[in-house]
C-alpha cells in the first residue's frame, strides 16, 4: 500500500491535445522528505567518519594548534624551526590566492600546524595502542593493584578522556597476537590430561611433539604473515568456516534465543508492546548509525571492539549450495511481519519521520485484525530457513529468482529485522517451573515455520505481550544482541510507558496506509520442498529437550564471600554436576570474548582441568575434610580464572589450532594431530550471559526488572548445552539443552544435579542459604 501511495505522486496520460501531467502534492512531499532524510544520514556518516578518523584529536584541537603557531609568529618566535619558511618557498608563485606575502605566510603556518596536529594524533593513537596491549592488570589479585597498573590506568584515561563515539577506538585497538606453537601445544596437552589415561595421553603427546617439530613451523609462518596483513587472523575464517559453510539447519544448531523481563509485565496488549519495542529498536539503530552509543569499556577504561554492531540491523543470511553469504544494507525503512501464515511489509517511517509507538501499535493491530487467509504454500514458507541449507539454496534459485516471489523475498531479506506475531501465550510463572522451559522452547524454534531464521534477529511477540528474540549467530555473538536488548527493555519500561489500559501513549494517525500483504506464487514443486524442510526441522525441534530454571538460594553476592569469581564457582559446580550425571569427565567448552583486540570475537576456555577434576573426585569420595576440599576448590578456581584471562588476552588454545588446521588444508599438508584435535566433541558446551552492559536503571532500586538470559541447543548429540546468567546478587538462571534421542543425557536430571552441586559448594564454605 505504501508503494502504491508513492507511485501516484507522478502520473500522466497521452491525449489528442498532448500529454496531461498530474502530480500528487502530498505524495511528492513524502518523497521529498524521504530524500532529505537520506542526505542527512549521508552527511552524518561523513561527519562521523571525520571525527572518528581524527580521534583523539578534534577540529577544536586543530584550531588551537593553528592559533598557537600564528600567535608565536606574531611574537617573532619560530616554533617550526624554519619549516614554515620552507613550506612558504615551496608554494607556487604568481597570481591567485598566494599573491600576497601575508596570505602565503598564513597558508604555510596552517599547513605546518596541520602536519603537527596529524603527527600528534598518530603519536597518541600509537601510544594508546601500546598501552592497550598491556594486560598485566587482568592477572593481578583483586584489591592488590601494582604501581605499574596504576600508572598505566592514568595514561589510558588521559589519552581517551575526550567523549568517544562508538568506533573511535577501533584503530587504536591492538591486533590479536598469534601465540607461540610450543605454548599452545603445552596448554592443549595440559587440558586433555584429565580426560585421557596414561597410554592415550602418551600417544597424543607423541602426535603433538611430531606436529610441533615438523609441520607447525611452516604453518605458523603463514599464520603470522596473515596476522600482519589482516585486522584479525581468526575472525574472518571463524565466520566463514564455523558459520557460513555449515550445511546443517540453523535452527537449534546455530541460532540462539533471548528472553524478556520475566518477573514483571508492562502490558498485556500485544500490539502496544510491539509499538514501544520496535520504536525503541529503531531509536537504537539511529544512535548506532550516528555512532552515539558509548563503546563498552572493561573497568570503565579499556575499550571493547565494536565492529560486530555494524551488521545488527538490515542484515540477512543468504543461502548458498557450498557457503552462505551475509547480506548487509546501509539502511532499511521497513520490517517484515509474520502472522497466522501471512507475510506483511510494515513501513517504519512516514516520509522522514519515524513512526511513533502509538502509530506502530495501530499498524500491528491492523495486521492482527486482518482476516485474510494465507496464500497456497505461504503458511510454512519460513520452514525453508529452518531446514538444510543446500535444499534452501536450490529452492531459492529455482522458485524465488524472478517475479512476485523474488519481490516478496527481497522485502523480507531487505527488512530491518523480522517480527513474528504468535497466537500462543508464554510467560514465566515462578509457581510453575515448566513455564520457563516452554517459553524457551517457543523462542528456540517455535513451530519451525513462524521464524525467519536467516535474519540477523527475529523479534517474537506472544499474544499476552511477552517478547523474545531468536538471533542468527554468524554476524555477531550474544553480548552484541544483549546490548540492544538491554536498551530496548530499559527504554520500554522507563522512558516510553503505557496508559492505564496498557496501550501506547498518545493518539495514532489513522490516515497512515495499512501494512502491505506480500504476494507469492508458490508452485506445487516448491510446496513439496517446503514440506520436506518442515519435516526435517520438526524432527530436530521435537528431539530437543530444554530445561530452564531459576536458582533462588543465592547468587553473585554470596558467591563472592567464597573469595572466588562467580563464573569460576558456577563452572566448577558444572563439573561436579556432570560427573554425578554421567560418571565421567568430558571436554568442556566455555565461551570467552577477545574483544579487547580489533575485530575480536570469542575464544574457548577448556573448563575441565586437572585441578577441577581433583576437586570433584574428592567431593564424590566424601572422605576429605572440609578444609582440604576448600583448598582443592580454591586451586581449581584459581586455575579457571587464569585460563579465562589467558583466553581473553589472546593466549587461548582452540582458535590458534583452528587457524593452523585451515592453513594446513590450504597448503595440502596432512596433520594427524590437528585432525584429531578438531574432531573432538564438546559434550558440555557452556556460556555465561552478560548483563548490565548499559546502565538504563538501577537494579537495586528495581530488583524485579530481571531478564532470564537465553539459551542454545546442544553442540553434541550426546551432550549438553548450558547457558547461565548470574542475575544480580540473589539469583541465577540456567538454560540446559540435550536431545531426547540420546539415552545418556537428560536435561532436567542434569539441572537437578547442577542445583545440588551449587548447594554443596555453598555448604562447603558454610554460606548461609535459603530453601530452594
Amino acid at each position: 500500500m505504501a508503494e502504491a501511495h508513492q507511485a501516484v505522486a507522478f502520473q500522466f496520460t497521452v491525449t489528442p491535445e498532448g500529454v496531461d501531467f498530474r502530480l500528487s502534492r502530498e505524495a511528492l512531499k513524502h518523497v521529498y522528505l524521504s530524500g532529505i532524510n537520506s542526505w542527512k544520514k549521508r552527511l552524518i556518516r561523513i561527519k562521523n567518519g571525520i571525527l572518528r578518523g581524527v580521534y583523539p584529536g578534534s577540529p577544536t584541537s586543530w584550531l588551537v594548534v593553528v592559533m598557537a603557531t600564528v600567535g608565536s609568529s606574531f611574537c617573532n618566535v619560530d616554533v617550526s624551526l624554519g619549516l614554515v619558511g620552507c613550506i612558504q618557498r615551496c608554494l607556487p608563485q604568481g597570481c591567485g590566492p598566494y599573491q600576497t606575502p601575508q596570505t602565503r605566510a598564513l597558508l604555510s603556518m596552517a599547513i605546518f600546524s596541520t602536519g603537527v596536529w596529524v603527527t600528534g594524533i598518530f603519536f597518541f593513537r600509537q601510544t594508546l595502542k601500546l598501552l592497550l596491549s598491556y594486560h598485566g592488570w587482568m592477572f593481578e589479585m583483586h584489591g592488590k593493584t601494582s604501581n605499574l597498573t596504576r600508572i598505566w590506568a592514568m595514561c589510558v584515561r588521559l589519552l581517551s578522556s575526550r567523549h568517544p563515539m562508538l568506533y573511535s577506538f577501533q584503530t587504536s585497538l591492538p591486533k590479536l597476537p598469534v601465540p607461540r606453537v610450543s605454548a599452545t601445544i603445552q596448554r592443549y596437552l595440559e587440558s586433555v590430561r584429565p580426560l585421557l589415561d596414561d597410554e592415550e595421553y602418551y600417544r597424543m603427546e607423541m602426535l603433538a611433539k611430531e606436529f610441533q617439530n615438523k609441520t607447525a613451523p611452516r604453518l605458523q609462518k603463514y599464520l603470522v604473515l596473515k596476522s600482519w596483513w589482516a585486522s584479525n587472523y581468526v575472525s574472518d575464517w571463524w565466520e566463514e568456516y564455523i558459520y557460513l559453510r555449515g550445511r546443517s539447519p540453523l535452527m537449534v544448531n546455530s541460532n540462539y534465543y533471548v528472553m524478556d523481563l520475566v518477573l514483571i509485565k508492562n502490558t498485556d496488549v500485544q500490539a502496544a508492546r510491539l509499538g514501544n519495542t520496535i520504536h525503541a529498536m529503531i531509536m537504537y539503530r539511529r544512535k548506532l548509525d550516528r555512532e552515539e552509543i558509548k563503546p563498552v569499556m572493561a573497568l570503565g577504561i579499556v575499550p571493547m571492539c565494536s565492529y560486530q554492531m555494524e551488521r545488527m540491523f538490515n542484515t540477512t543470511r543468504v543461502p548458498g549450495k557450498e557457503t552462505d553469504v551475509l547480506q548487509h544494507l546501509s539502511d532499511s525503512r521497513h520490517v517484515a511481519v509474520y502472522h497466522k501464515g501471512r507475510f506483511f511489509k510494515l513501513w517504519l517511517y512516514e516520509g522522514s519521520r519515524l513512526l511513533k509507538p502509538q502509530d506502530l501499535e495501530m499498524q500491528f493491530q491492523r495486521i492482527l485484525d486482518d482476516p485474510s487467509p494465507p496464500q497456497p504454500g505461504e503458511e510454512k514458507l519460513a520452514a525453508l530457513t529452518a531446514g538444510g541449507r543446500v535444499e534452501w539454496a536450490q529452492a531459492r534459485q529455482a522458485f524465488f529468482s524472478s517475479g512476485k516471489n523474488k519481490a516478496a523475498l527481497e522485502a523480507i531479506e531487505r527488512a530491518a529485522f523480522f517480527v513474528a506475531l504468535d497466537e500462543e501465550s508464554y510467560r514465566y510463572d515462578p509457581e510453575d517451573e515448566a513455564s520457563l522451559s516452554l517459553y524457551g522452547k517457543a523462542l528456540l524454534h517455535g513451530n519451525c515455520y513462524n521464524r525467519w531464521f536467516d535474519k540477523s534477529f527475529t523479534l517474537i511477540s506472544f499474544k499476552n505481550g511477552q517478547l523474545g528474540l531468536n538471533a542468527e549467530h554468524a554476524w555477531a555473538d550474544a553480548p552484541i544482541i544483549g546490548h540492544l536488548w538491554e536498551f530496548v527493555l530499559g527504554t520500554d519500561s522507563f522512558h516510553l510507558g503505557y496508559t492505564e489500559t496498557g496501550h501506547c501513549l498518545g493518539k495514532p494517525n489513522p490516515a497512515l496506509p495499512p501494512p502491505t500483504r506480500l504476494q507469492w506464487d508458490i508452485p506445487k514443486q516448491c510446496q513439496a520442498v517446503i514440506e520436506s524442510s518442515y519435516q526435517v526441522a520438526k524432527a530436530l525441534a521435537d528431539d530437543v529437550e530444554l530445561y530452564c530454571f531459576q536458582f533462588l538460594p543465592f547468587g553473585k553476592g554470596l558467591i563472592k564471600k567464597c573469595r572466588t569469581s562467580p563464573d569460576a564457582f558456577v563452572q566448577i559446580a558444572l563439573q561436579l554436576a556432570h560427573f554425578r550425571d554421567r560418571g565421567k569427565f568430558c571436554l568442556t567448552y566455555e565461551a570467552s570474548m577477545t574483544r579487547m583486540f580489533r575485530e575480536g570475537r570469542t575464544e574457548t576456555v577448556r573448563s575441565c582441568t586437572s585441578e577441577s577434576t581433583a576437586f570433584v573426585q574428592a567431593m564424590v569420595e566424601k572422605s576429605h575434610a572440609k578444609a582440604d576440599l576448600r583448598d582443592l576448590f580454591q586451586k581449581a578456581a584459581k586455575k579457571h580464572q587464569n585460563m579465562y584471562r589467558l583466553a581473553m588476552t589472546g593466549a587461548g588454545i582452540d582458535r590458534h589450532l583452528f587457524c593452523l588446521y585451515l592453513v594446513s588444508k590450504y597448503l595440502g599438508v596432512s596433520s594427524p594431530f590437528l585432525a584429531e584435535v578438531l574432531s573432538e566433541p564438546w559434550r558440555l558446551s557452556t556460556s555465561q550471559i552478560p548483563q548490565s552492559q548499559i546502565r538504563m536503571f538501577d537494579p537495586e532500586q528495581h530488583p524485579s526488572h530481571l531478564g532470564a538470559g537465553g539459551g542454545f541447543g546442544p553442540v553434541a548429540d550426546d551432550g549438553y548445552g548450558v547457558s547461565y546468567m548470574i542475575a544480580g546478587e540473589n539469583t541465577i538462571f540456567f538454560h540446559i539443552s540435550s536431545k531426547f534421542s540420546s539415552s545418556e543425557t537428560n536435561a532436567q536430571r542434569f539441572g537437578n544435579h547442577i542445583r545440588q552441586a551449587l548447594l554443596d559448594l555453598a555448604d562447603l564454605f558454610q554460606v548461609p542459604k535459603t530453601d530452594s
